[in-house]
């Protein structure tokens, strides 16, 4: 094992390790929590050390980066979930339906359309999550809060599989807040899946009821 090798192992189980805590002190499961590792502008030769590592599930922020990158990994490793957690253009769509596997960044009816009319002309369908801008920031995607009924109506109406909701919280303020507040949107709406935590604040994240945390610098190292 290379000491690249090594350092990504050990990063791995330290956050594996920080889920399981958290998982255990709010009395859930850590099997119920999936840990994506955040590959957004780290080429393939760093992402392998994670594949051989055991990790599977990978986020991208960008359509056209994941494209260049997974398509080579994934001859390699056959069992690769791939999640869109960046913003998504309406006419990028049936790119990312065909690439990804989730799709975390739902948040407008004109996005909707287009993911529905992609899904049905490539007959995939990735599971999707609603895009909450849970923190009311009018620089951030996601949907605002009072329009989220009806934002899943409009997917629920046009077939999309929608199994949660993700949200980003502003920087530099306390994370649990906004964090409750998501988990009880999702009950209220009934949606399983909860996508929220970072590497700053995944175990608070799970504390809360994530089901989904997408942490990069904690597996990766801080970018350049």
């Amino acid at each position: 094992m290379t000491s690249t090798d090594s350092t990504a192992a050990s990063r791995l189980s330290d956050v594996r390790a920080g889920i399981a805590r958290a998982a255990r002190i709010a009395g859930r499961d850590a099997a119920g929590v999936t840990l994506i590792a955040v590959s957004k502008t780290h080429p393939a030769d760093i992402i392998r050390p994670l594949l051989d590592a055991g990790q599977r599930d990978f986020g991208e922020n960008r359509v056209a980066e994941a494209a260049d990158k997974w398509p080579g990994l994934r001859a390699d490793y056959d069992d690769i979930r791939l999640h869109l957690v960046g913003q998504l253009q309406s006419n990028k769509a049936e790119d990312a339906v065909a690439l990804f596997d989730y799709i975390h960044s739902v948040d407008r009816p004109s996005l909707v359309a287009a993911l529905a009319k992609a899904m049905t002309a490539l007959a995939k369908r990735p599971d999707c999550f609603i895009q909450v801008n849970i923190g009311d920031e009018p620089q951030k995607g996601g949907c605002p809060l009072a329009d989220l009924p009806a934002l899943l109506d409009t997917a629920r109406a046009a077939g999309l599989p929608v199994i949660g909701l993700m949200c980003v919280p502003p920087a530099d303020i306390e994370a649990a807040p906004f964090f409750a507040l998501l988990a009880k949107l999702a009950r209220d709406h009934a949606l399983p899946a909860i996508s929220m935590g970072m590497s700053g604040d995944y175990e608070t994240a799970v504390m809360l009821g994530a089901t989904h945390v997408r942490v990069g610098s904690a597996l990766f190292g801080a970018r350049d």
